[in-house]
């Protein structure tokens, strides 16, 4: 049988916005992916704009040239407009403003990027085969979808449904460690959803009873081996991790084989 790999990796270089398929990433001093989430916008009390807030914020659709800094914007009511990330700040503020209809900016950290998960700040993990099976859920979506609903950074394949659960121990306080490519990884927690991942992700149009049917399906799927303590909720999808330092600067590529260590 084939070893479990890592087949996808995806960063989401503005927060919120559409994701880059990548072939390798570098990864940062507190775990995050170089570029996921390095640019985020905030309003003018500098609260972070997202998806969980701004339900409109799904009808941007964004592409990068990230090679030369470069992202190509457009809106229903905006034609496609390409900006640099770095020179053209002030028209970028300004077009988001437009599109969203109140005053934003967009702010940038190199270093780490805007995580979700402050106590578990590097990527995400998930097998391939536990998206194909919440596809299954959800019959009217396409995989692609549900990808982009869950924005995930690293999905594992040559393993079954959840087994990035498995990776979890019982006590939160001794999290398990496991190896990606040449990178180590603690599994910290499942990670919690938002109203995010019921929204239609070009639309921003939420499913009826999407959280709920979720939530039975999970519940009813963990498999045995998983522990179950550390679910105080089934709304819950892929695996939040932290690295130790030492692993800064390492990089991970598709095809990297993942083990426990």
């Amino acid at each position: 049988m084939q070893p479990a790999y890592l087949s996808q990796i995806w960063i989401f270089p503005i927060k919120s916005l559409d994701g880059v398929n990548l072939e390798q990433v570098e990864v940062l001093s507190n775990g995050a992916l170089r570029s996921d989430r390095a640019y985020a916008l905030v309003d003018q009390t500098q609260k972070i704009i997202n998806g969980k807030n701004c339900a409109q914020i799904h009808q941007i659709r964004a592409s990068y040239d990230l090679s030369n800094c470069l992202v190509e914007l457009t809106a229903p009511t905006h034609p496609p407009q390409k900006f640099h990330l770095e020179s053209d700040r002030f028209v970028l503020d300004q077009w988001f403003s437009d599109v969203l209809g109140f005053k934003v900016a967009l702010i940038h950290n190199p270093r780490g990027g805007f995580p979700d998960d402050l106590n578990a700040p590097a990527a995400t993990v998930i097998s391939t085969a536990t998206l194909q099976l919440v596809n299954s859920w959800f019959p009217d979506l396409e995989l692609a979808e549900v990808r982009r609903r869950f924005r995930t950074n690293l999905e594992i394949d040559g393993v079954s449904a959840f087994a990035e659960d498995v990776l979890l121990s019982e006590q939160r306080e001794l999290p398990r460690s496991f190896r990606l490519g040449s990178v180590d990884f603690l599994a910290i927690n499942p990670c919690q959803r938002c109203i995010v991942p019921s929204r239609d992700s070009h639309t921003g149009i939420a499913n009826p009873g999407f959280q709920a049917h979720f939530s039975r399906q999970r519940a009813n799927t963990l498999p045995g081996t998983v522990a179950r303590s550390r679910f105080n909720h089934f709304y819950r999808l892929a695996i939040n991790t932290q690295i130790h330092p030492a692993n800064q600067g390492r990089s991970l590529h598709i095809g990297a084989p993942i083990s426990l260590i």
